[in-house]
């Protein structure tokens, strides 16, 4: 099929995600791969090598290597240097005293983009977009851009840990208890799904189930954004430093426009978030094998402190407060 928009979908790698990477990509290229105008399509790729926050262990793996490792990858999936008709705009960032983070890219994504192309997608590496994406953002943006030219939108998620998330769990996945730490069940926050496992899902619905709503939900893991509201002002703020980049811009979102701009989730296509992935943290110096994502982060210093800063500008924009930066972070005393 042919799409009638233009879409853009951007996503930060860093060279520890090498292990993880590739199954995003397939993810990509599926969706891709059901579209006729492919140029209709940037997927933008962001490959950070800065060691200014983790350390590479060498005694595992070069940087070169991981480098090299990931230029095969993107050969592999969409083909030679002119990426086989795919419209993939890859940057490899070397300098490796540079601080680059996952807020720093989305803002300068939605800024670049946003006067490119008609909607825009937050990729994430852990995460698995459905192969139907396009198909229905093309669909959902030519049905709704005359009355609502600026809005958000979000796909259906797995089991979340309150009843605040209900609004954007998938259909499927909503009516099943929350376990804390369970592995072990499909619907289950830190149970990592697989492409085949996700088009289970997917590939069965008939009929989509869309819904408006105004009490905003959503994370960063596949956020789709109408340019036009990016236009408009809504964007991460400087601010945001390090993490809570995603809530940053829902609480830009209503502070500018209310409860005026719908938030469009479509609960029966699920959007995979393996946000808990084993393979998420390869080969940083002084991380275990044997760490999950949120161990590894914690055995360095900087973590906390960078994340607890981040947290308090983000909920404090709108006042007062001090504003933290990473000079902060790394301050003495």
């Amino acid at each position: 099929m042919k799409i009638n928009n233009k879409f853009a979908i951007g996503c930060l790698i860093q060279w520890y995600e090498i292990e993880l990477i590739e199954e995003y990509l397939q993810s990509v290229k599926n969706a891709l791969d059901l579209i006729d105008n492919k140029e209709n399509v940037i997927v933008d790729l962001y490959f950070n090598c800065s060691q200014e926050l983790e350390k590479i262990d060498e005694e595992q793996m070069t940087i070169s290597e991981i480098k090299n490792k990931y230029k095969d990858i993107l050969k592999k999936l969409f083909g030679d240097l002119e990426y086989g008709g795919y419209n993939i705009h890859s940057y490899i960032n070397d300098v490796s005293n540079s601080m680059y983070t996952i807020a720093d890219y989305r803002r300068d994504f939605n800024d670049n983009y946003c006067v490119k192309v008609d909607v825009l997608m937050w990729g994430e590496s852990d995460s698995l977009i459905p192969r139907q994406t396009f198909q229905i953002l093309d669909n959902l943006h030519t049905s709704v851009k005359e009355n609502t030219p600026k809005y958000v939108s979000f796909f259906g998620t797995c089991k979340m840990w309150d009843e605040s998330w209900l609004p954007i769990e998938h259909t499927e996945f909503t009516d099943k208890p929350f376990v804390d730490g369970d592995t072990e069940n499909w619907w289950s926050l830190r149970y990592n799904m697989n492409i085949d496992e996700m088009n289970s899902f997917n590939d069965k619905v008939e009929e989509l189930d869309i819904k408006a709503i105004n009490q905003y939900k959503f994370n960063g893991c596949g956020l789709v954004i109408s340019s036009d509201l990016v236009k408009s002002g809504v964007n991460i703020p400087k601010s945001s430093f390090f993490i809570h980049e995603d809530t940053a811009f829902m609480l830009q979102l209503q502070r500018l426009f209310g409860g005026e701009i719908p938030q469009y989730v479509i609960k029966n296509i699920l959007l995979v978030h393996n946000r808990k992935h084993t393979k998420k943290r390869f080969y940083v110096k002084g991380e275990l094998k044997t760490d999950d994502v949120s161990g590894g982060r914690l055995r360095h210093d900087w973590y906390k402190k960078a994340s607890d800063m981040s947290h308090h500008n983000c909920y404090n924009m709108f006042n007062q407060s001090k504003t933290y930066t990473w000079g902060d972070v790394f301050k003495d005393g």
